[in-house]
């Protein structure tokens, strides 16, 4: 199958996971996003500062006077955000699965796609979450947001990267080891590297006094969004793929068959 056949299957299972997050965003995560803006709003009533600049920005972003509306935030907004995140997603996974078939030892189409799927949501989804969980409104300072963004994308990155090197060494060490052996080396090194630089970045702590148990729900239904965003994206696009790849082989199967008469 060319790239550009994974591309159309990639961005097709991108929009119809972007969906599948929009709905499960909208149901488990977005009361606990109100929950944390009634919370900001109440705590800047109750510090007699209402009019502070921070404040009222913050304010301001969430409610009737924002520029666009908590309403349109919470559909609309949602809905465009998840959907167009999630044909990225599926494009650029799409394009990683195009360039592993055939080189993950003896693995399928499908397989092949199910392990970047899988290997992906580990590395740029799971494990970034681990060291660097999101956060409601109400929670972290303004001031460094750009720190903390900082440090995310560049955890991210490095996930990606060690993934992508754990996978080439798998690769690499197979025909010594064997598949088994080979997955375990990969999957070590890809830990070490992880933990090791998880330990050594810095850690962000400004939840302050806000509400343990909203913070705890928040988060869950953040991982529940990744979760179900990969999950619906690995479903559609490996069936996708493994249905091409069925079609050819028996297109090629037909085609040996004729040569033989």
């Amino acid at each position: 199958m060319a790239p550009r056949t994974f591309l159309v299957h990639g961005l097709l299972a991108g929009l119809i996971a972007g969906f599948a997050a929009f709905l499960v965003a909208y149901v488990v995560a977005e009361p606990q996003v109100n929950t944390a803006i009634a919370l900001e709003e109440a705590g800047s009533a109750e510090s007699g500062h209402p009019h502070d600049d921070a404040t009222a920005e913050q304010s301001h972003s969430h409610g009737e006077e924002a520029e666009v509306s908590r309403d349109t935030q919470s559909t609309w907004g949602l809905a465009t955000g998840t959907i167009l995140l999630g044909a990225v997603l599926g494009g650029a996974t799409a394009l990683a699965a195009a360039f592993a078939v055939g080189r993950l030892g003896t693995l399928s189409a499908r397989a092949s796609t199910a392990v970047v799927v899988g290997v992906g949501f580990v590395a740029t989804a799971l494990v970034p979450f681990f060291k660097y969980p999101a956060t409601p409104p109400a929670v972290g300072s303004g001031d460094t947001i750009g720190e903390r963004t900082a440090l995310y994308f560049g955890f991210w990155a490095l996930s990606l990267v060690a993934a992508i090197g754990a996978v080439l060494l798998a690769r690499r060490v197979l025909p010594q080891l064997g598949a088994y052996a080979a997955v375990l080396v990969g999957a070590a090194a890809y830990l070490v590297v992880v933990v090791v630089a998880g330990a050594a970045l810095p850690t962000v702590n400004e939840v302050g006094d806000f509400p343990a148990d909203t913070l705890w729900y928040f988060r869950r239904s953040s991982v529940m969004t990744l979760a179900a965003t990969w999950a619906v994206l690995g479903f559609v696009l490996t069936g996708l793929v493994g249905r091409d790849a069925d079609r050819a082989a028996e297109r090629l199967r037909r085609q040996e068959l004729a040569a033989t008469l």
